[in-house]
């Protein structure tokens, strides 16, 4: 009796291994690093104890946005401090903050890591440091000149100036609504200004401060 052959056995092919990523890491010393950044941002938070910071990681925990940062606000305190200037101020955590101050109630060290976020910002629009098209800083770069030349704020040009800034395009598909609130009275295309603009600039620029306020 002949017996059947014996299923043949396939055996799956070897698949080749994925490409190595290259991971690059940039190293940077000591003399490349602006020791100074630290003390000059807490002095523009209004003296916080930037320093005193522990890096528990309780601020990032609590942080609602820390999920979609590049750097978490626990590493950038720490950044901070340790003078990655340039690394913090182009970084999107300082613009992704939304201010809800829930790092600065729950640090057990009583920073208020919010006002540092601003005085980041404050230095990066200052220093130009910032993302070209992102909205955040677009926006207050814009707000803050419009007030700066008129006193009051447009609210028609100050869109109009954003969206060239950023989306040109998106202005198209906002022209609708645009359309309806002029048409209700609720958007005005004149430039509305005040009058002694100029002992309002000399409110914002301050005794001792530089020509031109940062804002934020």
């Amino acid at each position: 009796m002949k017996l059947p052959a014996p299923p043949a056995i396939r055996t799956a092919a070897a698949s080749s291994p994925p490409p190595m990523k290259t991971v690059t890491r940039r190293l940077k010393f000591e003399s490349e690093l602006d020791l100074s950044f630290g003390e000059h941002v807490a002095e523009r938070a209004y003296g916080q104890k930037l320093l005193s910071c522990i890096q528990c990681g309780t601020c990032s925990a609590t942080c609602p946005l820390s999920h979609y940062m590049d750097y978490t606000p626990r590493k950038i305190i720490a950044m901070t401090r340790e003078g990655f200037k340039e690394e913090v101020l182009n970084s999107l955590t300082i613009w992704l903050c939304a201010s809800c101050y829930s790092c600065t109630v729950q640090c057990p060290r009583q920073i208020h890591i919010t006002d540092v976020m601003y005085a980041l910002k404050r230095e990066a629009i200052a220093r130009r440091f910032y993302p070209p098209k992102h909205p955040i800083p677009v926006l207050a770069r814009a707000f803050f000149d419009r007030v700066m030349h008129d006193g009051r704020n447009t609210e028609s040009r100050l869109l109009i100036t954003l969206y060239l800034r950023t989306n040109p395009f998106k202005m198209l598909k906002e022209a609708f609504l645009g359309l309806h609130l002029f048409r209700s009275g609720r958007l005005s295309l004149g430039r509305e200004h005040i009058k002694g603009i100029k002992e309002l600039r000399a409110m914002i620029n301050g005794p001792g401060q530089r020509k031109e306020a940062v804002p934020l």
